[in-house]
């Protein structure tokens, strides 16, 4: 009985250990603006995707300054909150958003670089506030998070309305890589 009993706690366990590994992906629904979030956890980080409509990518930055023309291409270029979380990782996790990628349709890219946008908004002649407010509003393009710290912000992925992708987000923990995949994400309308 007790070889059968330890063999039991073993799988038991052994179960466990991977799902700590990686969980189930989920997708909740905000009653109040229909935006959906996907979410995962994968080795002690947890991942999030939150949409944001195309209306209020615009009256976020219209309201800090964009003309309506400058802010289109950014409000319908599929944008989320994205949150990135150091749960229990073992040790401080290091990340590139040029590491990471967005598949759709056969391709595979990283999302839209911050670096991209502010080269844009620089050629249009933005206000230097505009442009201040729109690069601390964005995903940061790399960090290093030691456990317990977590950083949110907008990220684009350069998709149409109503496109769905995956997205694999890649980070390193003492030299390991380890990733973390929410598919089948759907870009707001």
């Amino acid at each position: 009985m007790t070889s059968r009993l330890f063999t039991l706690c073993v799988a038991a366990l052994a179960t466990l250990s991977g799902l700590q590994a990686t969980a189930a992906q989920t997708e909740k629904r905000d009653p109040d603006t229909g935006a959906v979030t996907w979410e995962t956890r994968a080795h002690g980080v947890t991942l999030s995707l939150t949409q944001i409509l195309p209306n209020q990518a615009r009256a976020f930055y219209l309201n800090r300054g964009f003309p309506a023309e400058a802010v289109e291409p950014y409000a319908t270029a599929c944008v989320y909150m994205t949150v990135l979380r150091n749960d229990a990782a073992p040790g401080e996790l290091s990340f590139r958003l040029t590491n990471w990628s967005v598949q759709n349709a056969g391709q595979e890219r990283p999302p839209n670089a911050v670096e991209d946008w502010m080269m844009r908004w620089r050629a249009l002649g933005l206000a230097e506030a505009a442009q201040i407010a729109f690069r601390w509003a964005q995903f940061p393009p790399e960090q290093e998070y030691a456990v317990g710290e977590w950083n949110q912000g907008m990220l684009a992925t350069g998709l149409a309305p109503g496109s769905r992708f995956d997205l694999t987000a890649r980070w390193t923990v003492a030299g390991k890589t380890f990733e973390g995949k929410l598919e089948n994400v759907v870009c707001a309308r």
